[in-house]
């Protein structure tokens, strides 16, 4: 019996393009590579180049060229433009241009551009002391805050700066953007439009005694665990983005302790139901500036366990309902812009979590949002 017959079967078949031919019809782009750099309380490395009219900042990187692979021309740009050796540790972010973008220069013949960029990691202070230009390219370079750094940038630079910053931060997947813009799901920070904002006092030492009597206590922040060892985060949304923060705040007349103010804030910020706060120590405000100009004044630092954790509401002094993030405490040391004594914190608040609670060392993940309906915890 003879095999049916698909109406493919009659169409003939397309000669095949001759080879320059095809190469031509190939869509042709050109290939960047660029580096998110950081110094330790989380400030974004930009460089300002010689040759742009419109005065804006580039992240370090350059052109890939002729049969280069992109992380090589991320590395090889960063020994020139800095003078450092540094390795690459992920594909944060991959970005399209299209040849018609608004931000692509008048007169420019761009067909478009592909840009990938990398993690280049954290830099100590002896490699910014060791830092060098090559001054008839680059003529200063600055560690920016996020919220500023886009200021000094093209706005779809920005937008790319901040994805593949906030893919490290968030551990998230490869960003993958077009013209700015995210194609896949928008991871949380995104979202929210979160920021990391330096931290004036971030280098201060946390005093693990108790508190001296001669200092008033101005605030209580504390580090909130879920039952799976993360800690929750609430983010304050602004005109210039939403900064990250423990849950707490200032310690008011009508608050007996400290915890008293915890437990007041945490509810009305996060709607967390906090038990057995513990105090890790206080760290020294010497001037009180930002409450007034008070003077001398402890910061308390403390750990609890959320209980419970009820839905999103406005909170009464903002207005506005705070965004609410789960997170590592590592991730949330990063995120709150407090360097390495920060991260020293998030130990000792991890560690304190396991042997007053048994709970377990947050595995790393994506930093998640809180569901608006709130979350229910075993």
């Amino acid at each position: 019996m003879p095999s049916p017959v698909s109406p493919s079967d009659h169409v003939t078949p397309r000669a095949a393009l001759p080879t320059a031919q095809y190469a031509a019809s190939r869509h042709a782009v050109w290939i960047g590579a660029a580096a998110i750099i950081t110094d330790e309380v989380g400030r974004v490395l930009l460089v300002h180049p010689t040759c742009r009219k419109d005065e804006s900042w580039l992240l370090p990187g350059g052109v890939v060229e002729a049969g280069e692979h992109p992380h090589v021309t991320c590395r090889r740009e960063i020994t020139e433009e800095l003078g450092l050796d540094l390795p690459l540790s992920a594909v944060l972010a991959v970005h399209s241009f299209s040849p018609h973008h608004p931000d692509l220069q008048p007169g420019t013949p761009c067909p478009g551009e592909v840009r990938f960029v990398f993690d280049a990691g954290t830099l100590n202070p002896d490699q910014v002391e060791a830092i060098r230009l090559p001054h008839e390219e680059l003529s200063e370079y600055a560690f920016l805050e996020t919220r500023d750094a886009v200021q000094r940038l093209r706005p779809v630079d920005g937008q790319i700066m901040l994805a593949a910053y906030r893919a490290r931060l968030g551990n998230t997947a490869t960003a993958h953007l077009a013209d700015g813009q995210h194609i896949l799901d928008v991871p949380a920070l995104d979202r929210h439009d979160v920021h990391v904002r330096y931290r004036p006092l971030w280098d201060s030492p946390l005093h693990r005694a108790p508190v001296p009597e001669r200092l008033p206590v101005q605030q209580a922040w504390a580090w909130c665990f879920v039952p799976d060892g993360r800690v929750a985060l609430v983010a304050d949304p602004g005109p210039r983005g939403a900064l990250p923060m423990l849950p707490g705040g200032t310690v008011e007349s009508t608050d007996a302790t400290p915890e008293d103010t915890l437990h007041r804030e945490a509810a009305e910020e996060a709607q967390l139901t906090l038990a057995d706060p513990v105090r890790l120590g206080w760290v020294l405000d010497e001037t009180g500036e930002v409450y007034g100009g008070v003077g001398p004044n402890a910061r308390l630092r403390l750990a609890a366990r959320v209980t419970a954790i009820g839905p999103a509401a406005v909170g009464p002094a903002t207005e506005r309902p705070f965004a609410r993030l789960l997170a590592t405490p590592a991730q949330a040391a990063a995120l709150l812009g407090w360097g390495p004594p920060g991260a020293r914190q998030a130990q000792l608040a991890a560690e304190t979590a396991r042997e007053r609670w048994g709970l377990p060392t947050a595995r790393a993940a994506a930093i998640e949002e809180i569901p608006t309906e709130g979350m229910r915890l075993s």
